[in-house]
C-alpha cells in the first residue's frame, strides 16, 4: 500500500476545518481514506466536510464530522465516546488542532493555561481515551503535529500554567515540547512532525511568509501512510527524521509529563 492508496484506512484529524488540518483531511480523503473531520463546533465540522465535497470532489461517504471545543475537557471526553461507538477501529489519529497563546495569561474553565490545554492536554486526553480503538496492527499510529519551537521550550513543572511568569511565546513553545515528548509515550505508537513554516493562523509566531498549508500537510500525510516505517517517539522536520530537543528523548521526562498530564486532565488509566 502506498500513500496513494489509503482506502482501507480510517483517520481522525483534529483541527481539520482550516489550515494544515483541512489540507491533511483533503489529501487523505483524495487517497481513499475515511476521514473523521474534527471542528470546534458541529457547524464548523459540517462546513469543512461540505467544502471538501464541493471543492475537492470527495465522496461524502468518506467523511464524518465530529466536534469538541478543546478549551472544555468534557467535550473532548464526549467526542471520544462517540468515536469509540461509531468507529471502534481507528488506524491513525492526527493530533493537529492548535492555537497561538494569547497575549494575556488565560485559564480555561478546567483551570489550565489555554494553549497548554488546547495544544497538548486535550490531545493527551483524546489519545488516552481512544487507545482501545487505535489499532495495534502494522501501520497504526498517532501523528502529533508539533513545532520546531519546541527546541526553545522548557516545561515549568511547578508552574505549568505559568501564572507567575507568563510569556506568550514561552507558553506556546511549552505546549509544543509537551506534545513532542508525548510522542515517546510507550502506550501508543506515535511520532511528531514539524510541517514547516506555513501560511496559517500561526504564521506570526515564526515569520512573515511561508509555504502553503497544502505543502505542509504533505509531511503529515506521508506519516499516515502504513508504508512509511516509523520508530516510536521519532521527530520529523518536514520529511526528514531529525533528533528532537534532548528533553523529548528522556525517559524520566516522559514519565514526569505523563504524571502531570494525568493530574491536570483527571485521567486514570
Amino acid at each position: 500500500m502506498s500513500v496513494f492508496d489509503l482506502s482501507s484506512r480510517t483517520v481522525l484529524v483534529t483541527g481539520a476545518t482550516a489550515g494544515i488540518g483541512f489540507e491533511t483531511a483533503r489529501q487523505l480523503a483524495e487517497r481513499g481514506a475515511t476521514v473523521l473531520v474534527h471542528g470546534r463546533t458541529a457547524q464548523e465540522a459540517q462546513a469543512a466536510t461540505d467544502r471538501l465535497i464541493a471543492t475537492a470532489g470527495i465522496d461524502g461517504a468518506q467523511l464524518c464530522g465530529f466536534d469538541a471545543d478543546f478549551t472544555y475537557l468534557e467535550e473532548v471526553e464526549a467526542m471520544a465516546r462517540r468515536v469509540l461507538v461509531e468507529h471502534p477501529r481507528l488506524d491513525v489519529l492526527v493530533n493537529n488542532a492548535g492555537m497561538a497563546a494569547p497575549e494575556r495569561h488565560t485559564l480555561t474553565t478546567d483551570g489550565n493555561e489555554i494553549a497548554f490545554q488546547v495544544n497538548f492536554l486535550a490531545h493527551y486526553l483524546l489519545t488516552c481515551l481512544l487507545e482501545p480503538a487505535l489499532t495495534s496492527e502494522r501501520g497504526g499510529r498517532v501523528v502529533n503535529v508539533s513545532s520546531s519551537l519546541h527546541r526553545t521550550a522548557s516545561i515549568q513543572w511547578s508552574d505549568p500554567h505559568r501564572a507567575r511568569r507568563y510569556s506568550r511565546l514561552a507558553a506556546y513553545a511549552q505546549s509544543q515540547l509537551a506534545l513532542t515528548v508525548f510522542a515517546a509515550d510507550p502506550r501508543v505508537t506515535a511520532v511528531s512532525v514539524h510541517p514547516g513554516v506555513c501560511e496559517t493562523d500561526l504564521l506570526s509566531l515564526y515569520a512573515v511568509s511561508g509555504a502553503t498549508a497544502a505543502e505542509g500537510a504533505t509531511s503529515v500525510v506521508r506519516l499516515c501512510d502504513p508504508a512509511t516505517e516509523i520508530v516510536n517517539g521519532a521527530y520529523y522536520d518536514g520529511d526528514q527524521r531529525v533528533e528532537p530537543a534532548q528533553a523529548a528523548t528522556e525517559d524520566r521526562t516522559v514519565k514526569r509529563l505523563t504524571k502531570l498530564a494525568d493530574q491536570l486532565v483527571g485521567y486514570h488509566a
